[in-house]
C-alpha cells in the first residue's frame, strides 16, 4: 500500500520508528516531513501536504503525528475529501475506516508509544470501508459540508 506519513518535532521520533517498521512489512511510503527534529516547526506545514496527497489519491492512507495528535486532526480535517481522526484504540482505528472511509490516522508522538502505535496503525491499514448504505448516507452528508 502507499502511505504518506508527516510529522512535526512532537511526532518526528515515532515517525521515524514507524516509517522503519512500514518499510519492513513492504509498504510503499512517502515521508512528508519533517526530514531532521526541529523543535521550531510547525505541524501545519508537513501535515497539509500530507492531507491533500491523501486527497488527491498520491498515496492511499495517510498518518499524522504531531504531539498530542489534536493539532494533526484539525490541519488535516481542513482538506476537502479527507477524513482524518486522533485515534488511541484499536477498535477505533479500524471502525473509522469501516464505517466513516477514515483515510488519515492522527496519533500523539506523545502520547502513544511504538507498540501501541503499530498497533493502531496495523488495525487501521487492515480496515476497508464497509461501504453499506447508512454508512454511504452518511459519508455523502459530510462530504456535503465541504462544499
Amino acid at each position: 500500500m502507499k502511505i504518506g506519513i508527516a510529522a512535526d518535532h512532537g511526532g518526528y521520533v515515532l515517525k521515524e520508528e514507524i516509517k522503519s517498521w512500514l518499510a519492513s512489512l513492504g509498504h510503499n511510503l512517502k515521508d512528508f516531513g519533517a526530514h531532521q527534529l526541529n523543535p521550531a516547526d510547525d505541524f501545519p506545514d508537513f501535515v497539509v501536504p500530507l492531507a491533500k496527497a491523501v486527497a488527491s489519491g498520491e498515496v492511499e492512507r495517510g498518518i499524522a503525528i504531531c504531539g498530542s495528535g489534536v493539532g494533526a486532526s484539525i490541519a488535516a480535517n481542513k482538506i476537502g475529501d479527507v477524513r482524518a481522526a486522533l485515534i488511541h484504540d484499536s477498535f477505533s482505528a479500524h471502525q473509522g475506516v469501516e464505517d466513516d472511509d477514515m483515510n488519515l490516522i492522527c496519533l500523539g508522538g506523545r502520547v502513544v508509544g511504538s507498540k501501541a502505535a503499530e498497533e493502531l496503525i496495523s488495525a487501521f491499514l487492515k480496515a476497508r470501508f464497509i461501504g453499506g448504505e447508512r454508512h454511504r448516507r452518511r459519508l455523502d452528508k459530510v462530504k456535503a459540508l465541504e462544499k
